[in-house]
């Protein structure tokens, strides 16, 4: 990050509900404060990977490397295989995958404020099972388009969308909500 201060970084990590149960993966675009969250059925480095593999043939090389630069996360067992990550199917490098010292969260402090907001909507305490992908999506799209005053009362997704695209939000399953109707509660997606 010294040698190249201007590269964007993406922070990444998991968000578990009930021990044992489903979780999800969240990934956090820092330059804007943008998150995306994909629900999974197990805590483990495969559906990281199955993500990244996803998301890769969805968005084609040259964007995936401009959107996945570098991404800083914690050493958690779901991100034990960096390599899977780091490289396509053929072997070509398409990201680099660094890790934050043990016990270090504020490594990557971007990411837990923006979990702050997710914990808001679903408790800790509560288990992510009775979610679809549609209903994290849905608390992403709120939390997304809810201005920040750090952002110059802009939104996350509102400057993600000037970097990247409206088109790219789409893909990952956010979508503006008019700042009146935006609902950082539980009775959003209640369950």
């Amino acid at each position: 990050m010294k040698k190249h201060p201007d590269i964007a970084l993406v922070e990444m990590d998991t968000v578990e509900g009930v021990k044992g149960e489903s979780c999800l993966l969240t990934i956090h675009f820092v330059v804007c404060s943008f998150m995306i969250a994909i629900k999974r059925e197990f805590n483990d480095s495969k559906s990281v990977t199955d993500f990244f593999n996803d998301i890769y043939h969805k968005l084609g090389r040259k964007l995936f490397m401009r959107l996945f630069p570098v991404i800083l996360t914690d050493n958690g067992s779901e991100f034990s295989n960096p390599e899977a990550i780091e490289f396509d199917e053929d072997g070509e490098r398409r990201t680099y995958v660094f890790y934050c010292h043990p016990s270090s969260p504020n490594e990557k402090g971007s990411c837990e404020v923006t979990h702050e907001f997710l914990r808001r909507i679903v408790p800790q305490v509560h288990s992510w099972n009775p979610y679809n992908q549609k209903d994290i999506n849905l608390m992403m799209s709120h939390i997304d388009s809810y201005a920040r005053e750090k952002l110059n009362d802009k939104s996350p997704l509102l400057l993600f969308s000037m970097l990247y695209g409206k088109d790219i939000a789409n893909i990952f399953g956010i979508s503006c909500i008019e700042p009146d109707d935006i609902n950082l509660s539980q009775s959003l997606i209640s369950k």
